[in-house]
């Protein structure tokens, strides 16, 4: 268990896991929370992130900083998604063992997964399969991250440990028009619609696709409560168990900013991966369970994007 006056450090805290995670610390009363801003460490870089743990040695680490992205901004940039990804975890995960961390948890993405996964998916079906070449780079680097940490616990003695979320939003979450996930960019493209008065909205593929959506504080809370309660080499998956097609997600989103008029669909573009819901058995056989409804995290969700963008 961590202490309320432990030395933690939340990488990423700017960003939608990061400051859920630095959200959920306060609630919980830990008083000695680290943050480093991009412009005051950029994690990519060796040297500068070896000086800071040298500097700071937390005892936890919360590692959420990452470079992210929907189908389109991954697709567009492999090369940029795995070297970025790739740095910020290595030098994080090495200098955080160089400098006696007692523990760190390694945030990933359910990308992990073979793409053609059996359903719902276990945290064992890791590199059973091909990946999805959309988010392949994305995918490696992530696989990278949470191996470095098993393989250090193996080697080492180390307890590192993983948390594979599924598709996660909420506030903070990145609304831009090119490189937004799936939900996020939805409430952007509603709101404009509605705000300009636009009579038809198109949508991506043909909205078949089954995806699962976790409210990120739930998650945040989850992996607080991993960092106190679970100690392993295999990942834990986070995730509501709940799934939804994407054409009902899109009718969703569209009533709740209030976007009354036509959704149209693009079939020229991509799915993605076909379905993909977690299995979340080994997380809520620890004692957790998602408790945000779908509906209800929209609207939050909704609400924290009119007070940023508006």
């Amino acid at each position: 268990m961590m202490n309320k006056n432990a030395k933690i450090f939340v990488a990423g805290h700017k960003g939608m896991v990061g400051s859920a995670i630095f959200r959920e610390l306060s609630r919980k009363g830990y008083t000695n929370i680290i943050t480093r801003t991009h412009s005051e460490l950029d994690l990519t870089r060796q040297a500068d992130v070896e000086s800071f743990f040298a500097q700071e040695k937390p005892e936890y680490v919360f590692l959420a900083a990452a470079k992210v992205g929907g189908i389109a901004a991954n697709s567009a940039a492999l090369a940029d998604f795995m070297y970025y990804n790739m740095m910020i975890e290595m030098n994080v995960i090495h200098s955080a063992f160089s400098n006696g961390c007692k523990k760190l948890e390694f945030l990933g993405s359910s990308c992990i997964y073979p793409r053609m996964c059996p359903q719902p998916i276990k945290e064992e079906y890791l590199l059973s399969g091909y990946l999805e070449k959309t988010n392949e780079a994305y995918a490696l680097a992530k696989i990278s991250g949470l191996k470095y940490c098993e393989y250090l616990n193996t080697q080492y003695g180390t307890d590192y440990i993983s948390v594979m979320p599924c598709n996660l939003y909420g506030p903070n979450d990145n609304y831009h028009p090119e490189n937004s996930h799936v939900l996020p960019a939805l409430i952007r493209r509603f709101h404009e619609a509605k705000i300009s008065g636009a009579d038809s909205v198109t949508c991506w593929g043909d909205g078949s696709p089954l995806r699962e959506f976790l409210y990120v504080d739930d998650l945040a809370e989850l992996c607080v409560y991993l960092m106190n309660n679970y100690s392993g080499n295999e990942t834990v998956n986070a995730g509501s168990g709940k799934e939804i097609t994407i054409k009902n997600l899109t009718a969703l989103v569209a009533e709740i900013v209030g976007y009354s008029g036509k959704i149209l669909w693009d079939t020229s573009k991509p799915n993605g991966t076909p379905r993909k819901i977690m299995d979340v058995s080994k997380a809520a056989s620890l004692g957790w369970n998602a408790h945000t409804s779908l509906k209800d995290g929209i609207r939050l969700a909704y609400e924290d994007f009119k007070k940023r963008y508006e």
